[in-house]
């Protein structure tokens, strides 16, 4: 019996059983941490500005028809959301990990590194949803306001918005996986999200005239231009003097496609370099 005893206070835990305990003690420190406020912050105040500057000016661009109104409203600003929230909660998740030395103590006791990993992703997926569902609240609300309902296309673009953060997390947990640093895995994310991919995407369209396929910005359109009815050509042709300017707008299946195949492989490259890696 006692023999019996020693044994199942000694059974390492299943990975299913840490995933769930990592995922809750990150979670706690996630919901405790200063980022969150900071980010729900800033959710707070998009929506509040949005609120603000729609009641008092009632612009003619935003208040012309439901779906319009969601368009303006939601489609320029919720991946601006989606964004942040994959920075602030995986920028550092794993980098944390080497550089405040936590996995070291924690990695020799009886606990994988997928589970690790998996529980980490799991507790930033959870995080940035409260604060996305926050913001669609408000969004909502204030659609209910103006209009009777909320049109079908809007639940469409939440999915697709709820589809890039996946995406969006799995390529900040790559990064974060890739440094030690959590300056320097938050800065590159950062850089790439906000600036980089938009400016590649542009120059590869107008300048060299080639669908940009490969880049995550250009799969996450499908969010905002769900919105748009119809919805926008693939491909469009302007000249301007004598130059000719192309831009292009990934399909749904596309986009679904982009984001996908983006989470898949930028996930699973985050988890063998985190396997590999020597604290």
């Amino acid at each position: 019996m006692a023999q019996t005893d020693f044994e199942s206070k000694n059974k390492v835990p299943s990975s299913m059983a840490q995933v769930g305990t990592i995922t809750k003690y990150a979670l706690l420190d996630y919901v405790r941490s200063r980022r969150f406020f900071i980010m729900l912050t800033i959710a707070l105040l998009i929506s509040a500005l949005l609120t603000i500057l729609v009641g008092y000016y009632r612009p003619e661009s935003f208040l012309s028809s439901e779906l319009t109104f969601y368009n303006r409203w939601w489609g320029t600003s919720v991946t601006f959301v989606v964004v942040l929230s994959g920075i602030f909660f995986g920028g550092d998740a794993i980098s944390s990990e080497f550089q405040n030395k936590t996995g070291y103590f924690g990695v020799p006791n009886p606990i994988r590194r997928s589970s690790i990993y998996v529980g980490k992703w799991l507790a930033a997926f959870i995080a940035s949803t409260v604060i996305l569902v926050i913001f669609t609240a408000i969004t909502v609300g204030n659609g209910f306001y103006y209009f009777s309902g909320v049109p079908y296309e809007f639940v469409e673009s939440l999915l697709f918005a709820l589809f890039y953060l996946v995406a969006v997390l799995g390529f900040t947990f790559f990064f974060s996986s890739l440094f030690k640093s959590s300056s320097i895995s938050i800065l590159v994310t950062a850089i790439l999200f906000l600036f980089a991919f938009t400016l590649i995407q542009e120059l590869v369209a107008d300048l060299v005239q080639i669908e940009p396929w490969f880049i995550i910005t250009y799969g996450a359109q499908i969010v905002g231009n769900v919105l748009t009815s119809p919805y926008p050509q693939h491909q469009i042709t302007t000249t301007v003097a004598r130059f000719t300017f192309t831009s292009f707008n990934a399909t749904i299946p596309e986009g679904l496609a982009i984001l996908g195949i983006y989470f898949i492989v930028t996930a699973v490259l985050g988890l063998i370099l985190f396997e590999r890696k020597e604290f």
